[in-house]
């Protein structure tokens, strides 16, 4: 009798996130893995940060989802191991995909210059640039907000700002909303279109990622 093994997907949050943002997704038959990210080591690169993260991969030719900066850090273990297949979720694939501001503030390093932490003032600006629809959207990153460490913010958005990949993995999927409006989809080339979906939209629209995901798992 043959004996039948899930395949393993594994996960990666946005920004100071966790698993929360994929509890809503449906994908059945599938085994979901889900690595956190790490306290940063002091002038730590990302190349190397990305391989410590991988250290938690234990099966052969991954499949790893990423959300916003995990789609980056997702490219980054690509580089650095085989995987069957790389799928972005409301992130970018290139450096040249960053909005101009993003890359002026990393030209001119103002991270470096503002203390990177959540301000209580800018709250409603983030959660209408995320996306967030519902008062269970707005708790939850208002969590997120309460457990991010200063030490990983900071190191996180330096790396963002500063991320010069041009480097593609071969089997490369992205799931982009229209409506996002961290990474606005018009500078993108995304294989896959959720109409309406905003940079939080792996959450409030999960049934629709969730059947793009079937669908590429399947493929």
């Amino acid at each position: 009798m043959q004996q039948y093994f899930m395949q393993t997907i594994y996960f990666i949050s946005g920004l100071g996130a966790d698993e929360t943002v994929f509890s809503r997704l449906q994908l059945p038959g599938y085994n979901r893995r889900y690595l956190p990210w790490l306290m940063p080591e002091k002038n730590e690169s990302i190349e190397h940060y990305a391989a410590r993260m991988a250290k938690a991969i234990d099966t052969p030719n991954p499949i790893i989802a990423g959300l916003s900066f995990g789609g980056m850090m997702s490219i980054e273990i690509a580089r650095q191991l085989p995987v069957q297949k790389v799928i972005l979720i409301s992130s970018v694939s290139q450096y040249t995909q960053l909005p101009l501001w993003m890359r002026l503030a990393g030209w001119s390093r103002v991270n470096k210059i503002i203390p990177m932490r959540p301000y209580h003032f800018l709250e409603q600006i983030e959660n209408y640039n995320m996306g967030v629809e519902t008062p269970d959207d707005i708790e939850i990153l208002r969590r997120y907000r309460q457990q991010v460490q200063p030490q990983y913010l900071q190191w996180a958005i330096n790396e963002i700002l500063r991320w010069h990949n041009n480097w593609l993995p071969a089997s490369l999927y992205h799931i982009h909303g229209t409506n996002d409006r961290i990474f606005p989809v018009q500078k993108l080339h995304p294989t896959h279109l959720v109409q309406g979906g905003g940079h939080f939209m792996v959450y409030n629209r999960a049934a629709e990622v969730s059947s793009i995901l079937q669908a590429i798992l399947a493929a």
